[in-house]
Parts: structure tokens; C-alpha cells; sequence
């Protein structure tokens, strides 16, 4: 039987080009990732995230006034209603971090005062607020099952600080500050990826904001997607608890057919430049902090993976040392990928639906051929 379609399948649509967009631009033969035209090289170097959020949802970079409107209003809506912390509060303590999120995303929407409306204005103050609450939904949850007094937020302090300051009741070095602004920039939007996607298809059946975060929250908890960075760091403490060599503890895995987390990217085919900068960034946080094993051990397996595999690290690569570094548990990792990726999500969401079309590819049929002709049961 022929196809339904005239051309042939592409398993995880792998090179099909989707949709148009004006927000990432990625060429993964040069290595190149920027956001509306801009290097991420460059955004990391000179940018904040606020002023990367306001790039992603407005189109270009602010003007002062612009970006302290922006801080200003991102300060107003870290708040939380009540119900959102008794319901984490509610939350069995052995509840994965992800999960409470997923969960708590989908809530928020009975709380937010434009919950009925689906206009580009609505949808941005959704995405301000959506951000802000994101990042104090991840800290706070931390705090309770740990037993821990919640942490005001600081109206004065970056987005980055508020974050580090909420998970670990005291305001961050200026070190660990910048180091988690960067990562929050390199993680903010990267084109169709799966979770994005997600957002964008739910956005297109015209569904509202909180539910294509939400579907975007549950495509990133796929272990394909947002844990590779928990998966790197449970091999380096593997490393650590044993006193291994890290070299001759990833030629063992290797040896049992297993795959490195951290190396390889279906986009890149030169280094992820997001690594270049995690890279740079857990160094330093190893040596300010007086610990740099964790950066040393990421080292030494970069440079074995690299010479003998040629596979290059990418972006969850030394993230895990460095979160790790900042005093961030493991299983935040990924919760902490969405507390940046929410400001690409919604600017794909809102961009989505600036031109919509309902999402519906087709499959190419491979089941029995038709027809078949039904039998009986009395003759089955």
C-alpha cells in the first residue's frame, strides 16, 4: 500500500523544517546560537537575563528605561497566592521537583488576573509573571521539603540573585551571581527544540499560555531532553564517592556499551557554544569556592571523550558541575533548565499565535493493508 503522503517519513522529525520563526538562529556546522539576530557569545559577555527576556518577548534590546520597566515589573509579580504555598506544602516530600512544577505551572493559571484572555498584550504580562513565579516556585518547593523557612524575595536584587537567595536564604557572591545570570542566557531559547515545540503545538489549538508551559514543563522532564545534566553530575559523584579515576570510570561505562551524558548534540557538529561559557564558568566557581574537583574531574573526561571518541561536550556537560558548585541539588537541575527556558517558551508562544496554524502533521501509514475484512467473532 503507498504512503498517505509523497514523501517519506522522518523518524523525530529530524531536518523537517517546521514552522518559520525570527527568535533563535542556530547553524550547527559553525557552531553558531543567537537570539533575534544577537551572538549568545556576545549576550553572555555583556548581557543580564532580564535584558535577554525583554530581547526574546519584544524583539530587540531595551532602552534603560525599558529594562528598569522590565525589572520593576518582573519585582511586582514575584509573588505567589497563598493556595500555591499551601498546595506545595501539600506536596509529599518524595515528589520530584519537576512534577510539583508541571503541576504548579497548570494552577497558576486560576490565579492569574488575565486567566481568560489570549491577546499578545495578556500573553506577554503572562510571560512576566509566568517567569517570575517559575523561579520562586522551584526555590520554595526546595525550602519546604527540606524543612526550611521560605526567603522573601529582594525587590533591589537581578532575577539570578533573587533565585540563588530564595533557594539558599542568603543573598549570592557576585561570582555565583554573574555565573547563574550566564546560565539563565544560555538556556533561555534554542528554536524548536522538543520542549518548545510542545509549547507551540498546544498554543496553536489556541489553548492558553499556562497550558503550553505546562506542556512544555512535561516534554522537558523526558530524560532526552532536560536530564542529561542530573545524569553527568550522578557519574561525577559515582566518581568521587569511589575514588576513581574519572578517566578510567568513563572507559568502564564505555566498555558496557553505555552512553556519556553531556557529549554529542543532534544540532551541533562542532562544540556547542553554549559550553564554551559553562565550561569557563564552572572553573571559576571551582576555584572562588576553594572546590574545584568537580570542574577537574569534567576536564579530564572532556579530554578523554573528545581525543577518543570525537564527540564534543555540550550544554549539560558542565552545567552539572557548575549548578552543582552554586549549591543546587541534583534533581533542581532540570527545574532550573525551565525557570530560563519559560522566556523562550512564551516568546514562541506569542509568536506562535502572532500568524497561527493549527499544528497537524500526518504519519506515514506502515500498518496492516487496507482493507481488511472484519471477521466474526465466531471465526477468529
Amino acid at each position: 500500500m503507498s504512503s498517505v503522503t509523497s514523501t517519506h517519513a522522518s523518524k523525530g522529525l529530524e531536518g523537517v523544517v517546521a514552522t518559520t520563526s525570527s527568535i533563535c538562529y542556530i547553524d550547527g556546522e559553525q557552531g553558531v546560537l543567537a537570539y533575534r539576530g544577537y551572538d549568545i557569545h556576545d549576550l553572555a559577555d555583556h548581557s543580564t537575563f532580564e535584558e535577554v527576556c525583554y530581547l526574546l518577548w519584544y524583539g530587540r534590546l531595551p532602552k534603560p528605561e525599558e529594562l528598569k520597566a522590565l525589572k520593576w515589573r518582573m519585582a511586582e509579580e514575584r509573588k505567589l497566592d497563598a493556595s500555591i504555598f499551601y498546595r506545595l506544602q501539600l506536596v509529599p516530600k518524595h515528589a520530584l521537583p519537576m512534577d510539583v512544577l508541571r503541576t504548579m505551572v497548570s494552577t497558576l493559571s486560576f490565579y492569574d488576573p488575565e486567566y481568560n484572555k489570549n491577546d499578545r498584550d495578556a500573553n506577554v504580562d503572562k510571560a512576566i509573571r509566568l517567569t517570575s513565579q517559575i523561579a520562586m516556585i522551584v526555590a520554595n518547593y526546595d525550602r519546604i521539603r527540606k524543612g526550611k523557612p521560605m526567603v522573601e524575595p529582594d525587590r533591589e536584587l537581578s532575577h539570578a540573585a533573587n533565585f540563588l537567595l530564595m533557594l539558599n536564604g542568603k543573598a549570592p557572591s557576585p561570582t555565583a551571581e554573574r555565573a547563574f545570570d550566564i546560565a539563565l542566557i544560555l538556556h533561555a531559547d534554542h528554536e524548536l527544540n522538543a520542549s518548545t515545540f510542545a509549547a507551540r503545538v498546544t498554543a496553536a489549538t489556541l489553548s492558553d499560555m499556562h497550558s503550553a508551559v505546562t506542556s512544555a514543563v512535561g516534554t522537558l522532564k523526558g530524560s532526552l531532553h532536560g536530564g542529561a545534566n542530573e545524569a553527568v553530575f550522578k557519574i561525577l559523584r559515582e566518581i568521587d564517592d569511589n575514588g576513581a579515576d574519572p578517566v578510567d570510570y568513563v572507559k568502564g561505562m564505555l566498555a558496557q556499551k553505555k552512553k556519556i551524558p553531556g557529549f554529542g548534540h543532534r544540532v551541533y557538529h562542532t562544540e556547542d557554544p553554549r559550553a564554551t561559557h559553562l565550561r569557563q564558568m564552572s572553573r571559576d566557581l571551582g576555584n572562588s569556592s576553594g572546590n574545584p574537583k568537580w570542574f577537574e574531574y569534567s576536564s579530564k573526561i572532556e579530554e578523554f571523550v573528545k581525543a577518543d571518541k570525537k564527540l564534543n561536550a555540550n550544554v549539560d556537560f558542565y552545567s552539572a558541575s557548575t549548578y552543582h558548585t552554586l549549591g543546587i541539588e541534583v534533581d533542581l537541575f532540570t527545574p532550573i533548565f525551565a525557570v530560563s527556558r519559560v522566556s523562550g517558551w512564551t516568546a514562541h508562544v506569542i509568536e506562535q499565535l502572532d500568524d497561527n496554524r493549527l499544528i497537524r502533521p500526518r504519519a506515514e501509514y506502515m500498518g496492516p493493508v487496507y482493507p481488511q475484512k472484519y471477521v466474526g467473532m465466531d471465526k477468529r
